[in-house]
């Protein structure tokens, strides 16, 4: 699975620098974390393995990465469609790419905790993995600042603002919320896959009674 799953990442990411809807530029600074995603999880993945609960997330959330940067968020053609269907707004892509960063974040920030430091599943290990993800959320705002200071009218695709003010509180908002929701939803079924790759001191069994 793992295989498959770095395997059909790493040529969707070829394809998609095929004749992107924006430039290179644009493709560039949205597909880079899948970039550097599979860089770091093939050179760690025999010293440290992670679930496969946290793999296929970020293989999901690499997906979202590689579509925006390909079409960019603003111009998704099945959110377009949605749009048009539906009389939206806008193009709502982009929000399900901040729901991805605040979902596969949660349970990776969540694994690495629990086996690298003295938290237990419990209230702490939920409060300091929703704090992580806000933060990767807001640095990622940062980063699209920067951008947009550094390459200007380039930056726009990248933005995928689309006119909308409050773009930026929104895509905070859906990543804290969705961080919660997964660290509730996921909780059980990441503590047995932790269990069984024996990294966690907590039987399966034990697994269930944890809520976080």
């Amino acid at each position: 699975m793992k295989r498959f799953l770095l395997g059909s990442i790493a040529t969707l990411l070829v394809v998609s620098a095929i004749d992107p809807v924006a430039d290179r530029l644009t493709w560039f600074m949205e597909t880079v974390p899948v970039m550097i995603g599979i860089v770091v999880l093939t050179a760690t993945h025999r010293r440290f393995e992670l679930s496969m609960l946290s793999y296929q997330l970020l293989w999901l959330f690499g997906l979202v990465l590689i579509f925006g940067g390909h079409y960019t968020y603003a111009e998704n053609p099945l959110f377009n469609w949605l749009r048009d269907t539906f009389d939206l707004a806008r193009n709502y892509y982009d929000r399900v790419g901040h729901i991805l960063q605040g979902v596969a974040p949660a349970i990776v920030a969540r694994e690495i905790l629990l086996r690298c430091s003295p938290l237990q599943p419990g209230k702490w290990l939920f409060v300091i993995v929703t704090a992580i993800c806000l933060a990767i959320s807001a640095s990622y705002e940062l980063i699209e600042w920067l951008a947009a200071l550094t390459f200007e009218q380039a930056a726009d695709a990248f933005l995928g603002t689309q006119g909308d003010h409050w773009d930026t509180q929104w895509d905070m908002f859906l990543a804290l919320v969705s961080a919660i929701a997964a660290q509730l939803l996921l909780n059980t079924r990441h503590n047995r896959e932790l269990a069984r790759l024996d990294r966690i001191p907590f039987t399966a069994e034990d697994a269930e009674k944890h809520d976080y």
